[in-house]
């Protein structure tokens, strides 16, 4: 509590060595807030494409298509309804009608198409309980009764989703190191140049018998603070355009869902302790290898 505290109020006599405003004090600000508004834009990006693939999979998983040939007759629609029926960890089945199966193909092939021109197969909606039913078992049991009948887990079409918002959520960690790397140089290169523009106050402290790390300690603070700052300014900055996106009106859409949810605030409150934190280490260290290198 006691370095928390030293680090926060500071020395008076030290404070000094650091200038309150100038060209440093201003980029440090600035470049941190930019910083800080890339992170969460990315974040909530991010949160929002994972909610969504994780959303679609499961939806994807919870439901099947059963394809029975274009000439089944309603007998075979009924018998391959009644094995679903009876059928464990299988919630609901529907045969589709005629209009659905034309809703569903009307994005494709468009909606003037007649069905009855074109071999379309009869689907059945199949809906999974929890616990699921065992695809590889039902599968099995139509080869024996309805050999011409497929069941479609949509296994293929759950993988790629899953894939995908896993290589975007590394690719997210991936730009916020970046994004946390570029804040430590920028800090390292300010600290830098207000270290060498104050070299003779730097001078006259050791004369009167300050040690270096009574001078880098002023320093730490107040560019630890300036990037605290200019965090906290583009933290909130990004949380108000992330506010401001369109929502889409269709339900389940992309837009309709970006931004934070649930335990996903908290990270726009945690980017400016991250940054005061990067700027902590990088401050701290360029500090003392630049006094050793004056004296």
């Amino acid at each position: 509590m006691k370095a928390v505290l030293d680090l926060i109020v500071g020395d008076p006599q030290a404070d000094r060595a650091v200038p309150h405003t100038g060209i440093t004090a201003r980029l440090t600000v600035f470049a941190t807030g930019v910083m800080a508004f890339l992170a969460v834009l990315v974040l909530a990006l991010s949160m929002t494409a994972g909610r969504v693939a994780d959303r679609w999979a499961d939806e994807l998983a919870q439901a099947a298509t059963l394809r029975l040939p274009a000439d089944a007759d309603a007998a075979t629609i009924e018998k391959a309804l009644e094995i679903l029926r009876t059928t464990p960890g299988v919630a609901a089945a529907k045969a589709l009608t005629e209009a659905e199966q034309q809703a569903l193909l009307d994005p494709w092939l468009g909606p003037n198409l007649a069905l009855d021109a074109l071999p379309i197969p009869q689907l059945i909606e199949v809906i999974a309980d929890d616990p699921p039913y065992d695809p590889e078992g039902l599968q099995a049991r139509f080869a024996a009764e309805l050999p011409d009948a497929v069941l479609d887990d949509h296994a293929r079409w759950r993988a790629p989703l899953l894939k995908a918002a896993n290589r975007l959520r590394l690719v997210t960690w991936l730009v916020t190191l970046l994004i946390g790397a570029a804040l430590a140089a920028m800090v390292v290169l300010a600290a830098q140049a207000s270290l060498a523009a104050n070299v003779q106050v730097i001078h006259v402290l050791r004369l009167v018998g300050a040690r270096d790390i009574y001078i880098a300690r002023a320093f730490v603070r107040r560019f630890t603070l300036r990037a605290a700052f200019g965090a906290a300014l583009g933290a909130l900055a990004g949380v108000i355009v992330v506010q401001l996106v369109p929502v889409g009106d269709a339900p389940g859409s992309f837009l309709a869902e970006i931004g934070f949810q649930g335990a996903g605030w908290l990270w726009p409150l945690v980017i400016p302790l991250i940054a005061a934190i990067v700027a902590f280490a990088a401050t701290r260290a360029a500090a003392l290898a630049r006094l050793k290198e004056q004296t």
